[in-house]
């Protein structure tokens, strides 16, 4: 349906409003994929320093509302906290901010954080061996990879320090019994990331049902996740793919500007 879009209130950086826009195409994107969870699973980002004056601040969604509901104006503005900075009615999820603050505030190039429960996430994430190095999109993660063991519903903050040690500096996690997680300097490129680990576990899944899989091997990964050409920013670091998919998003439904 064609939206009949708002520019953003006066008083807001145009900053802020442009992070506004990309996150909640994200949301939209993410519903035109099935990657949701009901209201529940989060998409953060941190707003910049010309907005925020150096201060961590955060965007993310108002919980209640189903991804494809969420707009440019309903995103909650938070602390690390989990404090609303804004005027919002819509609460905040403290068990959904948990594990995003954590990263936010230990890894600095965490401009963005993806969460996901997907069923192929969530069943990889339930496998002994984790994710299984014999698929095309497996082998553009060698050595990308975290596992983070399962501590229950992620709603106290001593679980961050070790949340943060078992990251390390690894992209992709696999929160393990849990489902997956990605960040990134970018959110187009946390998204990518995202997409190809979730790929990754959709073919798994498939396959396990097939018999045994042909593994490929470290030399062959090593190598082709070196020529892995969408995480590359002179390749676009995943603008080309995300904005793809923003493009399908406008033609269903724009109502996320407003």
């Amino acid at each position: 349906m064609n939206a009949v879009l708002k520019s953003p209130p006066a008083s807001m950086h145009p900053d802020e409003w442009k992070e506004r826009l990309q996150l909640a195409a994200c949301y939209r994107v993410f519903a035109m994929l099935g990657w949701t969870e009901m209201i529940y699973n989060h998409i953060t980002v941190r707003l910049p320093d010309s907005v925020t004056g150096g201060a961590k601040q955060f965007l993310i969604n108002p919980f209640g509302l189903h991804y494809s509901e969420v707009t440019a104006s309903n995103l909650l503005k938070i602390d690390l906290l989990g404090n609303k900075l804004d005027d919002n009615p819509w609460p905040v999820n403290p068990a959904g901010f948990t594990v995003h603050a954590a990263i936010h505030d230990g890894l600095p190039g965490a401009h963005c954080v993806m969460h996901t429960h997907t069923t192929a996430g969530v069943a990889v994430a339930c496998t002994q061996g984790g994710l299984a190095q014999n698929n095309f999109y497996s082998a553009q993660l060698h050595d990308l990879v975290a596992y983070h063991d399962f501590e229950g519903i992620t709603i106290h903050a001593d679980e961050a320090p070790r949340l943060l040690k078992n990251i390390g500096d690894k992209p992709v996690v696999i929160l393990r019994n849990h489902g997956l997680l990605a960040w990134a300097s970018t959110l187009p490129l946390a998204f990518v990331r995202l997409w190809t680990l979730q790929r990754a576990c959709e073919i798994q899944m498939a396959q396990a049902a097939m018999g045994p899989a042909i593994t490929v091997s470290e030399a062959v990964a090593r190598k082709t996740t070196h020529d892995s050409f969408q995480f590359d920013a002179q390749f676009g670091a995943g603008q080309d793919v995300f904005d793809a998919l923003v493009r399908q998003v406008d033609r269903i439904d724009d109502s996320y500007k407003n």
